[in-house]
Protein backbone atom coordinates (compact mmCIF):
# COMPACT_ATOMS: atom_id res chain seq x y z
CA UNK A 1 0.00 0.00 0.00
CA UNK A 2 0.97 3.13 -0.46
CA UNK A 3 2.10 5.70 2.07
CA UNK A 4 -0.29 8.49 1.86
CA UNK A 5 1.06 10.44 4.73
CA UNK A 6 2.39 14.03 4.51
CA UNK A 7 5.18 12.72 6.87
CA UNK A 8 7.75 10.41 5.66
CA UNK A 9 8.65 7.22 7.09
CA UNK A 10 12.07 5.70 5.46
CA UNK A 11 10.67 3.03 2.83
CA UNK A 12 12.74 -0.27 4.07
CA UNK A 13 13.27 -2.08 7.31
CA UNK A 14 16.69 -2.13 7.10
CA UNK A 15 16.50 1.91 6.51
CA UNK A 16 14.40 1.98 9.26
CA UNK A 17 16.53 -0.08 11.82
CA UNK A 18 20.22 1.69 10.78
CA UNK A 19 18.72 4.64 11.62
CA UNK A 20 17.17 3.92 14.88
CA UNK A 21 20.79 2.26 15.76
CA UNK A 22 22.43 6.03 15.08
CA UNK A 23 19.59 7.31 16.34
CA UNK A 24 20.17 5.47 19.91
CA UNK A 25 23.83 6.51 19.46
CA UNK A 26 23.25 10.17 18.89
CA UNK A 27 21.04 10.37 22.34
CA UNK A 28 23.51 8.02 24.48
CA UNK A 29 26.29 10.94 23.23
CA UNK A 30 24.37 13.53 24.63
CA UNK A 31 23.35 11.68 28.18
CA UNK A 32 20.07 13.01 27.95
CA UNK A 33 17.57 13.06 30.54
CA UNK A 34 13.75 12.77 29.88
CA UNK A 35 11.49 14.24 29.44
CA UNK A 36 12.48 16.43 26.33
CA UNK A 37 10.10 19.14 25.22
CA UNK A 38 8.93 19.26 21.57
CA UNK A 39 11.34 22.28 20.26
CA UNK A 40 14.38 19.92 21.75
CA UNK A 41 13.25 17.16 19.93
CA UNK A 42 12.83 19.19 16.56
CA UNK A 43 16.24 21.11 17.00
CA UNK A 44 17.78 17.78 18.03
CA UNK A 45 16.01 16.14 15.10
CA UNK A 46 17.13 18.78 12.60
CA UNK A 47 20.81 18.90 13.62
CA UNK A 48 21.03 14.75 13.64
CA UNK A 49 19.41 14.98 9.28
CA UNK A 50 21.83 17.99 8.80
CA UNK A 51 24.60 15.56 9.75
CA UNK A 52 23.20 13.02 7.91
CA UNK A 53 22.16 15.02 5.13
CA UNK A 54 18.60 13.48 5.41
CA UNK A 55 15.69 14.34 4.04
CA UNK A 56 13.35 17.44 5.91
CA UNK A 57 10.68 14.73 5.38
CA UNK A 58 11.48 12.62 7.74
CA UNK A 59 12.24 14.99 10.99
CA UNK A 60 8.47 13.95 12.17
CA UNK A 61 9.80 10.18 12.18
CA UNK A 62 13.06 10.82 13.90
CA UNK A 63 11.57 12.90 16.44
CA UNK A 64 9.81 10.08 17.58
CA UNK A 65 12.30 7.79 17.56
CA UNK A 66 14.58 9.86 19.50
CA UNK A 67 11.90 9.94 22.16
CA UNK A 68 11.67 6.70 22.07
CA UNK A 69 15.71 6.68 22.64
CA UNK A 70 15.74 8.80 25.40
CA UNK A 71 12.79 7.19 27.56
CA UNK A 72 13.85 3.40 26.74
CA UNK A 73 16.21 3.05 29.81
CA UNK A 74 13.70 4.51 31.95
CA UNK A 75 10.93 2.25 30.70
CA UNK A 76 12.85 -0.89 30.62
CA UNK A 77 12.98 -0.44 34.46
CA UNK A 78 9.50 0.01 34.48
CA UNK A 79 7.89 -3.81 35.38
CA UNK A 80 6.07 -5.17 32.61
CA UNK A 81 3.31 -5.38 34.72
CA UNK A 82 2.98 -1.46 34.75
CA UNK A 83 3.55 -1.01 31.12
CA UNK A 84 0.62 -0.89 29.08
CA UNK A 85 1.13 -2.10 24.97
CA UNK A 86 -1.30 0.16 22.71
CA UNK A 87 -2.29 -1.04 19.48
CA UNK A 88 -4.77 0.25 16.60
CA UNK A 89 -7.52 -1.37 15.36
CA UNK A 90 -5.80 -0.27 11.39
CA UNK A 91 -3.35 -3.09 12.06
CA UNK A 92 -6.37 -6.17 11.54
CA UNK A 93 -7.39 -7.19 8.39
CA UNK A 94 -9.92 -4.99 7.07
CA UNK A 95 -11.38 -7.31 4.90
CA UNK A 96 -11.62 -10.36 7.66
CA UNK A 97 -12.19 -9.09 10.64
CA UNK A 98 -14.81 -9.99 12.85
CA UNK A 99 -13.98 -7.98 15.54
CA UNK A 100 -16.36 -6.21 17.89
CA UNK A 101 -15.26 -2.52 19.13
CA UNK A 102 -16.57 -1.52 22.22
CA UNK A 103 -15.88 1.81 24.61
CA UNK A 104 -12.92 -0.11 25.51
CA UNK A 105 -11.54 -0.68 21.72
CA UNK A 106 -11.29 -3.91 19.96
CA UNK A 107 -13.01 -7.19 21.12
CA UNK A 108 -10.47 -9.66 19.23
CA UNK A 109 -11.63 -13.12 17.72
CA UNK A 110 -7.97 -14.26 17.89
CA UNK A 111 -8.18 -15.61 14.09
CA UNK A 112 -4.51 -14.94 13.59
CA UNK A 113 -4.69 -13.02 9.69
CA UNK A 114 -3.14 -9.69 11.38
CA UNK A 115 -0.17 -8.83 13.50
CA UNK A 116 -2.67 -7.86 16.72
CA UNK A 117 -2.48 -10.97 18.12
CA UNK A 118 0.90 -12.12 18.13
CA UNK A 119 1.78 -8.68 19.76
CA UNK A 120 -0.96 -9.26 22.17
CA UNK A 121 0.27 -12.55 23.62
CA UNK A 122 3.69 -11.36 23.74
CA UNK A 123 2.44 -8.77 25.80
CA UNK A 124 0.89 -11.07 27.59
CA UNK A 125 3.45 -13.38 28.35
CA UNK A 126 5.22 -10.69 30.05
CA UNK A 127 2.61 -9.74 32.01
CA UNK A 128 1.65 -6.07 30.47
CA UNK A 129 -1.38 -4.99 29.83
CA UNK A 130 -2.77 -4.38 26.19
CA UNK A 131 -5.68 -2.75 24.35
CA UNK A 132 -6.24 -2.18 20.65
CA UNK A 133 -7.75 1.23 20.52
CA UNK A 134 -7.48 4.48 19.15
CA UNK A 135 -5.12 7.17 20.29
CA UNK A 136 -3.07 7.96 23.74
CA UNK A 137 -5.70 10.40 25.34
CA UNK A 138 -7.36 7.13 26.89
CA UNK A 139 -4.25 6.17 28.89
CA UNK A 140 -3.32 9.14 30.88
CA UNK A 141 -6.14 9.07 33.20
CA UNK A 142 -4.12 5.24 33.79
CA UNK A 143 -0.61 6.79 33.86
CA UNK A 144 -2.09 9.63 36.41
CA UNK A 145 -3.74 7.30 38.46
CA UNK A 146 -0.60 4.93 39.00
CA UNK A 147 -2.14 2.04 36.85
CA UNK A 148 0.26 2.22 34.20
CA UNK A 149 3.60 4.05 34.58
CA UNK A 150 4.59 3.15 31.13
CA UNK A 151 2.85 3.30 27.71
CA UNK A 152 4.04 1.89 24.16
CA UNK A 153 1.74 2.69 21.53
CA UNK A 154 1.17 1.72 18.03
CA UNK A 155 0.32 5.00 15.49
CA UNK A 156 0.62 6.79 12.42
CA UNK A 157 2.63 9.23 12.62
CA UNK A 158 -0.25 11.72 11.30
CA UNK A 159 -2.12 10.32 14.70
CA UNK A 160 0.92 11.19 16.56
CA UNK A 161 0.93 14.37 15.11
CA UNK A 162 -2.02 14.75 17.80
CA UNK A 163 -1.16 12.52 20.23
CA UNK A 164 2.15 12.88 20.71
CA UNK A 165 2.32 16.61 22.22
CA UNK A 166 -0.04 15.03 24.68
CA UNK A 167 2.96 12.40 25.62
CA UNK A 168 5.07 15.13 25.68
CA UNK A 169 3.22 17.50 27.85
CA UNK A 170 2.14 14.97 30.69
CA UNK A 171 5.72 13.81 30.55
CA UNK A 172 4.05 10.48 30.39
CA UNK A 173 6.95 7.45 29.95
CA UNK A 174 6.31 6.23 26.89
CA UNK A 175 7.28 4.86 23.49
CA UNK A 176 5.47 5.61 20.02
CA UNK A 177 6.01 3.43 16.88
CA UNK A 178 5.12 4.50 14.11
CA UNK A 179 3.27 2.63 11.76
CA UNK A 180 5.13 2.07 8.07
CA UNK A 181 2.18 2.86 6.14
CA UNK A 182 -0.93 4.68 7.24
CA UNK A 183 -4.34 5.47 5.44
CA UNK A 184 -6.67 3.94 8.66
CA UNK A 185 -6.72 0.39 7.21
CA UNK A 186 -4.50 -2.38 6.47
CA UNK A 187 -1.61 -0.55 8.06
CA UNK A 188 1.97 -2.66 9.20
CA UNK A 189 4.16 -2.24 12.01
CA UNK A 190 8.07 -3.63 12.29
CA UNK A 191 6.71 -6.21 14.63
CA UNK A 192 9.94 -6.91 16.04
CA UNK A 193 11.00 -3.64 16.67
CA UNK A 194 7.74 -3.53 18.78
CA UNK A 195 8.91 -6.78 20.28
CA UNK A 196 12.04 -6.18 21.23
CA UNK A 197 11.13 -2.72 22.84
CA UNK A 198 8.24 -4.34 25.08
CA UNK A 199 10.56 -7.03 25.80
CA UNK A 200 13.19 -4.23 27.02
CA UNK A 201 13.88 -4.94 30.81
CA UNK A 202 16.79 -3.72 33.41
CA UNK A 203 17.93 -4.09 36.89
CA UNK A 204 17.72 -0.24 37.63
CA UNK A 205 15.54 0.48 40.08
CA UNK A 206 12.89 3.04 39.54
CA UNK A 207 10.63 5.10 41.42
CA UNK A 208 8.06 7.25 40.04
CA UNK A 209 6.04 9.52 41.39
CA UNK A 210 2.30 8.58 42.75
CA UNK A 211 0.51 11.98 41.63
CA UNK A 212 -3.06 10.53 42.32
CA UNK A 213 -1.66 9.93 45.65
CA UNK A 214 -0.07 13.32 45.60
CA UNK A 215 -3.73 14.95 44.74
CA UNK A 216 -5.45 12.66 47.47
CA UNK A 217 -3.11 13.70 50.24
CA UNK A 218 -3.75 17.09 49.47
CA UNK A 219 -7.62 16.85 49.06
CA UNK A 220 -7.81 15.44 52.75
CA UNK A 221 -5.57 18.06 54.18
CA UNK A 222 -7.85 20.84 52.77
CA UNK A 223 -11.23 18.93 53.57
CA UNK A 224 -13.06 21.19 55.56
CA UNK A 225 -12.89 18.35 58.27
CA UNK A 226 -8.90 18.04 58.16
CA UNK A 227 -8.78 22.08 58.57
CA UNK A 228 -10.89 22.63 61.61
CA UNK A 229 -8.88 19.68 63.70
CA UNK A 230 -5.99 20.97 62.88
CA UNK A 231 -6.36 24.66 63.62
CA UNK A 232 -9.36 24.73 65.85
CA UNK A 233 -11.10 28.04 65.81
CA UNK A 234 -12.18 28.48 69.98
CA UNK A 235 -16.04 29.40 68.77
CA UNK A 236 -14.74 32.96 67.21
CA UNK A 237 -16.84 33.69 63.93
CA UNK A 238 -13.94 35.40 62.50
CA UNK A 239 -11.65 32.45 62.63
CA UNK A 240 -14.51 30.25 61.54
CA UNK A 241 -14.81 32.30 58.93
CA UNK A 242 -10.73 32.30 58.19
CA UNK A 243 -10.80 28.25 57.78
CA UNK A 244 -13.77 27.99 56.10
CA UNK A 245 -12.13 30.22 53.19
CA UNK A 246 -8.93 27.98 53.35
CA UNK A 247 -10.74 24.75 52.93
CA UNK A 248 -12.80 26.27 49.99
CA UNK A 249 -11.96 26.91 46.55
CA UNK A 250 -8.63 26.88 45.37
CA UNK A 251 -6.65 24.90 42.58
CA UNK A 252 -4.02 24.23 45.39
CA UNK A 253 -0.64 24.96 43.33
CA UNK A 254 1.32 25.85 45.86
CA UNK A 255 0.79 22.75 48.33
CA UNK A 256 0.60 20.41 45.51
CA UNK A 257 4.19 21.69 44.25
CA UNK A 258 5.83 21.42 47.96
CA UNK A 259 4.70 18.06 48.39
CA UNK A 260 5.40 16.85 44.71
CA UNK A 261 8.83 18.55 45.20
CA UNK A 262 9.52 16.47 48.45
CA UNK A 263 8.13 13.18 47.33
CA UNK A 264 10.54 13.77 44.07
CA UNK A 265 13.91 14.70 46.03
CA UNK A 266 13.63 12.29 48.80
CA UNK A 267 13.77 8.51 49.67
CA UNK A 268 10.35 8.74 51.05
CA UNK A 269 6.83 7.24 49.28
CA UNK A 270 4.79 8.89 52.24
CA UNK A 271 4.65 12.41 53.74
CA UNK A 272 5.85 13.16 57.19
CA UNK A 273 4.01 15.82 59.42
CA UNK A 274 6.51 18.62 58.60
CA UNK A 275 5.98 18.31 55.02
CA UNK A 276 2.46 18.10 55.64
CA UNK A 277 2.52 21.53 57.76
CA UNK A 278 4.45 23.20 55.57
CA UNK A 279 2.44 22.82 52.44
CA UNK A 280 -0.67 23.92 54.71
CA UNK A 281 1.00 27.23 56.12
CA UNK A 282 2.12 27.66 52.28
CA UNK A 283 -1.86 27.69 51.41
CA UNK A 284 -2.81 29.94 54.47
CA UNK A 285 -0.30 32.65 53.25
CA UNK A 286 -1.91 32.32 49.70
CA UNK A 287 -5.58 32.36 50.74
CA UNK A 288 -4.44 35.63 52.91
CA UNK A 289 -3.21 37.55 49.85
CA UNK A 290 -5.99 36.87 48.17
CA UNK A 291 -8.07 38.20 50.56
CA UNK A 292 -6.33 41.37 51.31
CA UNK A 293 -5.85 41.20 46.95
CA UNK A 294 -9.74 42.07 46.37
CA UNK A 295 -9.91 44.61 49.32
CA UNK A 296 -7.34 46.72 47.68
CA UNK A 297 -8.80 46.59 44.20
CA UNK A 298 -12.11 46.51 45.54
CA UNK A 299 -13.15 43.03 44.38
CA UNK A 300 -16.25 41.81 44.90
CA UNK A 301 -15.99 37.97 43.01
CA UNK A 302 -13.41 35.18 42.91
CA UNK A 303 -13.98 31.93 41.90
CA UNK A 304 -17.21 32.51 40.82
CA UNK A 305 -18.64 33.69 43.99
CA UNK A 306 -18.43 36.97 46.48
CA UNK A 307 -15.24 38.53 47.87
CA UNK A 308 -14.71 37.84 51.43
CA UNK A 309 -14.97 41.49 51.47
CA UNK A 310 -18.13 41.75 49.35
CA UNK A 311 -19.55 39.02 51.92
CA UNK A 312 -18.44 40.29 55.51
CA UNK A 313 -17.86 44.07 54.77
CA UNK A 314 -13.73 45.27 54.89
CA UNK A 315 -13.01 44.87 58.45
CA UNK A 316 -13.92 41.36 59.08
CA UNK A 317 -12.09 40.60 55.64
CA UNK A 318 -8.78 42.43 56.66
CA UNK A 319 -9.12 40.25 60.13
CA UNK A 320 -9.43 36.90 58.43
CA UNK A 321 -6.25 37.74 56.26
CA UNK A 322 -4.72 38.69 59.33
CA UNK A 323 -5.69 35.27 61.03
CA UNK A 324 -4.42 33.32 58.18
CA UNK A 325 -1.29 34.31 58.45
CA UNK A 326 -1.02 34.16 61.81
CA UNK A 327 -1.93 30.22 61.56
CA UNK A 328 0.81 30.48 58.69
CA UNK A 329 3.29 31.08 61.12
CA UNK A 330 2.19 28.74 63.65
CA UNK A 331 2.30 25.79 61.35
CA UNK A 332 6.08 26.57 60.34
CA UNK A 333 6.82 27.49 63.61
CA UNK A 334 5.44 23.91 64.47
CA UNK A 335 7.71 22.25 62.60
CA UNK A 336 10.99 23.79 64.33
CA UNK A 337 12.60 24.76 60.72
CA UNK A 338 13.78 28.23 60.77
CA UNK A 339 14.67 27.80 57.20
CA UNK A 340 11.06 27.31 56.31
CA UNK A 341 10.07 30.48 58.57
CA UNK A 342 12.88 32.32 56.72
CA UNK A 343 12.17 31.63 53.19
CA UNK A 344 8.53 32.15 53.61
CA UNK A 345 8.88 35.24 55.56
CA UNK A 346 10.59 36.81 52.72
CA UNK A 347 8.38 35.64 50.13
CA UNK A 348 5.69 37.65 52.27
CA UNK A 349 7.79 41.19 52.25
CA UNK A 350 8.57 40.74 47.64
CA UNK A 351 4.65 40.19 48.07
CA UNK A 352 3.89 43.60 50.05
CA UNK A 353 6.90 45.26 47.89
CA UNK A 354 5.53 44.08 44.42
CA UNK A 355 1.62 44.95 45.71
CA UNK A 356 3.04 47.97 47.32
CA UNK A 357 4.29 49.22 43.52
CA UNK A 358 0.72 48.21 41.90
CA UNK A 359 -1.00 50.28 44.25
CA UNK A 360 1.32 53.30 43.55
CA UNK A 361 1.03 52.87 39.89
CA UNK A 362 -2.95 52.60 40.43
CA UNK A 363 -2.97 56.00 42.07
CA UNK A 364 -0.53 57.71 39.35
CA UNK A 365 -1.67 55.76 36.30
CA UNK A 366 1.66 57.24 34.84
CA UNK A 367 5.01 55.93 33.26
CA UNK A 368 4.15 52.84 32.99
CA UNK A 369 6.67 50.43 31.17
CA UNK A 370 7.55 46.75 30.67
CA UNK A 371 10.32 47.14 32.90
CA UNK A 372 7.99 48.02 35.62
CA UNK A 373 5.31 45.79 35.04
CA UNK A 374 7.77 42.67 35.24
CA UNK A 375 9.30 43.87 38.37
CA UNK A 376 5.63 43.85 39.81
CA UNK A 377 5.30 40.05 38.53
CA UNK A 378 9.20 39.44 40.07
CA UNK A 379 7.99 40.36 43.53
CA UNK A 380 4.07 39.36 43.53
CA UNK A 381 3.81 36.15 41.02
CA UNK A 382 7.47 34.58 40.83
CA UNK A 383 7.94 34.00 44.90
CA UNK A 384 4.52 32.50 44.72
CA UNK A 385 6.14 29.30 43.09
CA UNK A 386 9.87 29.58 43.98
CA UNK A 387 8.49 29.67 47.59
CA UNK A 388 6.94 26.16 47.07
CA UNK A 389 9.42 23.94 45.56
CA UNK A 390 12.42 25.84 47.71
CA UNK A 391 10.40 24.58 50.87
CA UNK A 392 9.72 21.01 49.19
CA UNK A 393 13.32 21.21 48.89
CA UNK A 394 13.67 22.31 52.15
CA UNK A 395 11.98 19.20 53.46
CA UNK A 396 13.86 16.61 51.51
CA UNK A 397 17.09 17.68 52.60
CA UNK A 398 18.17 21.23 50.55
CA UNK A 399 20.68 21.76 47.67
CA UNK A 400 21.93 25.25 47.30
CA UNK A 401 22.52 24.17 43.40
CA UNK A 402 18.95 23.37 42.97
CA UNK A 403 17.91 26.89 45.07
CA UNK A 404 19.77 28.52 42.34
CA UNK A 405 17.76 26.82 39.60
CA UNK A 406 14.51 26.80 41.19
CA UNK A 407 15.02 30.67 41.23
CA UNK A 408 15.67 31.32 37.62
CA UNK A 409 12.55 28.41 36.65
CA UNK A 410 10.10 30.04 39.20
CA UNK A 411 11.27 33.37 37.37
CA UNK A 412 10.10 32.57 34.06
CA UNK A 413 7.37 30.08 34.89
CA UNK A 414 5.81 33.08 36.94
CA UNK A 415 6.43 36.09 34.53
CA UNK A 416 4.85 33.72 31.87
CA UNK A 417 1.90 32.77 34.08
CA UNK A 418 1.06 36.50 34.92
CA UNK A 419 1.59 37.24 31.05
CA UNK A 420 -0.97 34.55 30.56
CA UNK A 421 -3.27 35.94 33.09
CA UNK A 422 -2.84 39.70 31.30
CA UNK A 423 -3.91 37.73 27.62
CA UNK A 424 -7.12 35.93 29.66
CA UNK A 425 -8.34 39.64 30.48
CA UNK A 426 -9.04 40.50 26.82
CA UNK A 427 -10.20 36.94 25.57
CA UNK A 428 -14.28 37.97 26.66
CA UNK A 429 -15.92 40.93 26.37
CA UNK A 430 -15.71 41.57 29.63
CA UNK A 431 -14.60 44.47 32.37
CA UNK A 432 -11.32 44.72 32.67
CA UNK A 433 -10.61 47.09 36.08
CA UNK A 434 -8.04 49.69 35.40
CA UNK A 435 -6.64 48.91 38.98
CA UNK A 436 -3.11 47.23 38.21
CA UNK A 437 -0.69 47.32 35.52
CA UNK A 438 0.08 44.85 32.73
CA UNK A 439 1.71 43.84 30.38
CA UNK A 440 -0.50 44.53 27.82
CA UNK A 441 -1.03 48.24 28.44
CA UNK A 442 2.39 48.41 29.08
CA UNK A 443 3.24 47.80 25.13
CA UNK A 444 0.30 49.86 24.22
CA UNK A 445 1.17 52.83 26.32
CA UNK A 446 5.12 52.10 24.59
CA UNK A 447 3.42 52.07 21.34
CA UNK A 448 1.46 54.90 22.20
CA UNK A 449 3.76 57.59 23.53
CA UNK A 450 3.80 60.89 23.37
CA UNK A 451 -0.12 60.42 22.94
CA UNK A 452 -1.78 63.17 25.30
CA UNK A 453 -5.08 62.36 24.32
CA UNK A 454 -4.69 58.89 24.92
CA UNK A 455 -2.80 59.36 27.95
CA UNK A 456 -5.66 61.64 29.59
CA UNK A 457 -8.41 59.24 28.72
CA UNK A 458 -6.47 56.31 30.66
CA UNK A 459 -6.05 58.02 33.40
CA UNK A 460 -10.08 58.61 33.41
CA UNK A 461 -10.76 55.11 32.51
CA UNK A 462 -12.20 52.39 34.38
CA UNK A 463 -12.74 49.47 31.98
CA UNK A 464 -9.42 49.07 29.97
CA UNK A 465 -11.27 46.52 27.89
CA UNK A 466 -13.91 48.83 26.77
CA UNK A 467 -11.82 51.61 26.55
CA UNK A 468 -8.56 49.85 24.41
CA UNK A 469 -10.90 48.58 22.14
CA UNK A 470 -12.63 51.94 20.90
CA UNK A 471 -12.18 51.91 17.02
CA UNK A 472 -8.99 54.65 17.51
CA UNK A 473 -6.85 52.02 20.01
CA UNK A 474 -8.11 48.28 18.80
CA UNK A 475 -5.19 48.46 16.44
CA UNK A 476 -2.91 48.95 18.94
CA UNK A 477 -4.69 46.28 21.90
CA UNK A 478 -4.89 43.97 19.26
CA UNK A 479 -0.54 44.30 18.26
CA UNK A 480 0.10 44.30 22.01
CA UNK A 481 -1.94 41.23 22.62
CA UNK A 482 0.04 39.35 19.70
CA UNK A 483 3.71 40.56 21.57
CA UNK A 484 2.11 39.29 24.56
CA UNK A 485 1.46 36.15 23.33
CA UNK A 486 4.77 35.93 21.85
CA UNK A 487 5.89 36.54 25.40
CA UNK A 488 4.40 34.11 26.94
CA UNK A 489 5.96 31.76 24.38
CA UNK A 490 9.93 32.54 25.01
CA UNK A 491 9.44 32.40 28.93
CA UNK A 492 7.29 29.46 28.56
CA UNK A 493 10.56 28.18 26.56
CA UNK A 494 13.29 29.23 28.96
CA UNK A 495 11.35 27.84 31.70
CA UNK A 496 11.70 24.17 29.64
CA UNK A 497 14.82 24.91 29.38
CA UNK A 498 16.32 25.13 32.29
CA UNK A 499 14.80 21.78 33.45
CA UNK A 500 17.43 20.15 31.27
CA UNK A 501 19.85 20.83 33.76
CA UNK A 502 18.08 18.68 36.14
CA UNK A 503 19.02 14.91 36.24
CA UNK A 504 16.72 13.90 38.60
CA UNK A 505 14.10 12.34 36.19
CA UNK A 506 11.23 12.54 38.41
CA UNK A 507 11.98 16.18 39.59
CA UNK A 508 12.13 17.13 35.61
CA UNK A 509 8.98 15.16 35.12
CA UNK A 510 7.48 17.28 37.68
CA UNK A 511 8.31 20.03 36.56
CA UNK A 512 8.10 19.82 33.22
CA UNK A 513 4.31 18.57 33.13
CA UNK A 514 3.79 21.78 36.13
CA UNK A 515 5.13 23.75 33.20
CA UNK A 516 2.54 22.48 30.66
CA UNK A 517 -0.26 22.49 32.87
CA UNK A 518 0.04 26.06 34.22
CA UNK A 519 1.34 27.96 30.61
CA UNK A 520 -1.80 26.38 27.98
Amino acid sequence: MENRSKYHVPASYRERRDLRRLISGFVAGRSLVPPLSMESLSELAEQFSRERGLSEDCRGWIMVEMHNAVWRPLIAAIPPEKRLLLLPKCLSNSSNCQAEVDELGLLCHRCGRCSIVGLQDRAEELGMMSLVAEGFTSVISLIDSGAVEAVIGVSCLDSLEKAFPLLIKNAVPGLAIPLNVDGCRDTRVDVDYVEELIASQSDEEVRLLDYDYIKREIQDWFSEASIHRLLPDSSDRTMTLALDWLAGDGKRWRPYLLAATYLALSDATRFDERTRLAAIAVECFHKASLVHDDIQDNDSTRYGKQTVNAAYGTPIAINIGDALLGKGYQLLAATGNMDLLRVIADSHVLLCEGQGLELGWNWSRDGLTMDFVLSVYQKKTVPAFEVSLVMGLICAGDDPGLRRLFHDYANDLGIAYQLQDDLEDYADPTVVLAVRPSAVLAIVCRDRAGDDIFRQALAETTDLNAFLRQPEYEPSLLAALEEAREMVQLYHRRALELLSRIDRIELRRLLFRVTERIIK
